[in-house]
């Protein structure tokens, strides 16, 4: 049997039931289990394509073109594993889904409700995904009593009912605040957020507390006494400096070992030795260079998480900590290249639309004029081009035609496919796709292969009609497209210490233990700049 463990949030938003979630997956596969998680998204929204990143943190885009939530790409991470699309599940989709057989009759004229059809539905879609796994970690977002989980809660406890109660677990995460006023911890907030779930008939197994600090043994008595929780399944997770500890913070207080008891499943000491020693080693660091994103998102560090990460995962591969220097590139319209002083390497990221364009291309600019190790990605690769059309081919007003329709020199455009769309989501180039990597070139020394399958999101592309102007003129497409000649992948500057751009998005496949190769490339350079070779 297949054994589900269901990671609820409680008190506030944003307390990390996803690291959470993704931690606890982890640890049971570390026990040899085979092991994934699903994210259950309770807006409206079919899927996170469309949605403003100012929202809801970065769009994490899988392998078969699946456009999800951030936590997807924890999941990943933490699990070094590739999921689907189906592996996200949102309102949505569900309703949709529930729709489209009533339209088609499905239901033999029954009236459909939300009890028993939507939660049918939301079974139906945990279940497909749990054929083959021991065991699957189901993270329902929002907060307990939001009107909008209410169906997911309740599809929960049906499921605990039909599974059986040795198959299902529930896992609370709460937070636990201290007053300054008095000094102590407050387990009140928790109380009344496992009232909130019991009311809906579901008892939590285990309680993940939140803190600043280690949870104080009286809070963790009163918490386990007003919740009827074992206090050995009340777990204290405080802050630490580092998302990658928190695997081992809760190994050590037991959380996976008490839930492998509950639901029965064999005893197993976790494999946790390369995840301790790769958080040592980078823990340990003491050279840092200090790399700048210019963006337009950069208020919120979550609408870049997966470039933070693979810096992280860069930093531990090349023995050097890297510090983010966050540029709005708006900023640096206003305020000029002073901003970009003093960087070892400099990322221009993706992002829609006319603002801050011109900043970035002023940051591409930089790192090309001053030899500065650069990585372009997705429409930091298009803004490349265009910096490069403009002040190195001496074509006025070259453009994009996704930001100037009337450009007299569209040096990057749509492709006749994506003309005419009427509608914005799931309708761009979007998942893994084969990139034939140039023998002889940077990127081919990077990757090391000449077949790549990288992951996408974007409509534009290099207008192919410009394609050999720019060769003459010394930038070199080092990587096409596998599936279509006519797309450029991949483009360098030869004569540059390490100058980079990509079509794709190399930090979605970015891993703890293996980074995205022109990342790594990147931390590398730049330590080499700052250090010497």
């Amino acid at each position: 049997m297949t054994k589900f463990i269901f990671v609820t949030g409680g008190v506030v938003s944003g307390l990390g039931k996803g690291i959470t979630s993704a931690s606890l997956g982890m640890l049971m596969k570390a026990r040899g289990f085979r092991t994934t998680n699903i994210k259950i998204d309770p807006y409206l929204n079919y899927d996170a394509g469309t949605m403003n990143p100012y929202q809801h943190g970065e769009v994490f885009v899988l392998d078969d073109g699946g456009e999800v939530d951030l936590d997807l790409g924890n999941y990943e991470r933490f699990l070094d594993t590739s999921l689907s699309f189906d592996h996200n599940i949102t309102t949505g989709k569900v309703y949709s889904a529930v729709i489209e057989k009533e339209r088609r009759g499905d239901y033999l004229g029954a009236t459909v409700q939300v009890i028993p059809h939507i939660t049918n539905e939301i079974k139906e879609r945990i279940r497909e995904i749990a054929r083959d796994h021991d065991v699957v970690v189901v993270e329902i977002g929002g907060t307990v009593g939001d009107i909008e989980s209410m169906p997911f809660l309740e599809a929960a406890r049906q499921m605990q009912l039909e599974e059986g109660r040795e198959n299902v677990a529930f896992v609370h995460v709460t937070y636990v605040p201290k007053l300054k006023v008095v000094g102590e911890q407050k387990t009140k907030p928790t109380q009344h957020s496992v009232k909130e779930l019991r009311s809906l008939g579901i008892q939590p197994d285990a309680i993940v507390a939140r803190s600043e600090d280690p949870l104080e043994e009286s809070a963790r008595r009163k918490i386990s006494l007003f919740t009827n929780v074992p206090p050995e399944a009340v777990i204290s997770a405080y802050d630490v400096e580092d998302t990658y500890e928190v695997p081992l913070m809760l190994e050590r207080e037991g959380l996976a070992r008490y839930i492998t008891k509950r639901l029965g499943l064999p005893e197993r000491e976790p494999e946790l030795d390369a995840w301790r020693e790769m958080v040592e080693r980078y823990k340990s660091l003491e050279d840092t260079v200090e790399i700048a994103v210019v963006g337009k998102y950069v208020k919120l560090a979550d609408s870049y998480l997966s470039i933070k990460e693979a810096l992280k995962h860069s930093s531990v591969a090349n023995g050097v900590k890297v510090r983010i220097r966050w540029i709005e590139a708006e900023d640096l319209e206003k305020s000029g290249t002073k901003l970009l002083e003093g960087v070892d390497g400099i990322i221009v990221p993706g992002g829609f639309g006319a603002r801050g364009t011109e900043g970035k291309m002023l940051a591409a600019r930089y790192a090309r004029e001053n030899d500065i190790p650069f990585l372009g990605i997705c429409f930091g690769f298009q803004l490349t081009v265009v910096e490069f059309a403009r002040n190195v081919l001496g074509l006025k007003g070259a453009h994009s035609t996704e930001i100037d329709p009337q450009t007299p020199h569209p040096v990057v455009d749509l492709m006749p496919e994506q003309r005419g769309l009427d509608k914005l989501g799931g309708t761009m180039r979007l998942g893994a796709y084969p990139v034939k990597v140039k023998p002889g070139t940077l990127a081919r020394g990077i990757y090391g292969k000449e077949l790549i399958y990288e992951r996408h999101r974007h409509r534009w592309e290099v207008n192919p009609e410009y394609i050999e102007k720019f060769e003459k003129a010394g930038l070199v497409f080092s990587g096409i497209a596998g599936d279509d000649e006519r797309r450029m992948e991949i483009l360098e500057l030869p004569d540059k210490r390490y100058f980079i751009a990509t079509q794709f998005h190399p930090e979605f496949k970015s891993r703890p233990m293996n980074p995205a190769p022109v990342f790594r490339g990147l931390v590398k350079a730049a330590k080499e700049k700052k250090y010497g070779a």
